[in-house]
């Protein structure tokens, strides 16, 4: 609760920032471009300079896959996406954005070297690793490289998972339990035979990528 509280009055301060961008759109007619650029600097705020976030809870968006990135921001938009924390923060946000700066926000960031790995707790890292690349036979958990890629760099639809941070992957992870993110079914099967430790353990790993 207090770290939803603390974004309050930045919520506030940057659906602001968007509105007068919608309202200098409509008087001046910028360009396509020139929205995009407002609404980086307003994503800036939260995911960091070009795409890297400083926030643990916070994901990075440099490298992120393009498709990945317009169907979330869509998602957040239609209001179907409702993540932990900050669901009013992003549905105010992406409200504000139209087609074409949703495009140009997952060209922007796609296009962006992405942040390097992090060091972790070895033996979680090693156990992550093994859960990442070969799975839980036994449980029918599949190897998350079969979607994501042998070095988590996403595909398509997939997102990029290295370098991201842990904190927000693990709770990722914990919210596709959870009615938050109902376009997740490949990910709600999966992480539904996963114990917390070993979310914690991919999460880990991924973030020493």
């Amino acid at each position: 609760m207090p770290a939803v509280r603390s974004m309050r009055p930045m919520l506030a301060l940057l659906t602001s920032a968007l509105l007068l961008c919608g309202i200098a759109r409509a008087q001046d007619t910028p360009t396509d471009q020139d929205v995009v650029r407002r609404a980086i600097h307003v994503c800036a705020s939260c995911h960091g300079d070009e795409g890297r976030s400083k926030t643990p809870a916070i994901p990075s968006l440099a490298g992120q896959q393009r498709d990945y990135v317009i169907a979330q921001l869509k998602d957040f938009r239609s209001q179907t996406r409702a993540e932990a924390g900050t669901r009013a923060y992003m549905w105010g946000i992406s409200a504000l954005l139209d087609n074409p700066t949703i495009f140009g926000l997952a060209e922007y960031y796609a296009a962006l070297p992405p942040a390097p790995g992090q060091r972790g707790t070895p033996s979680l890292i090693a156990a992550g690793r093994k859960i990442y690349m070969d799975g839980i036979p036994d449980r029918a958990v599949r190897a998350c490289a079969s979607c994501h890629g042998d070095s988590a760099e996403g595909a398509a639809g997939f997102p990029r998972l290295a370098g991201q941070h842990a904190t927000y992957l693990h709770a990722q992870l914990k919210l596709f339990g959870s009615k938050l993110r109902p376009h997740g079914i490949v990910m709600k099967v999966e992480t539904s035979f996963l114990k917390p430790t070993e979310m914690r353990a991919v999460a880990e790993y991924l973030q020493s990528l």
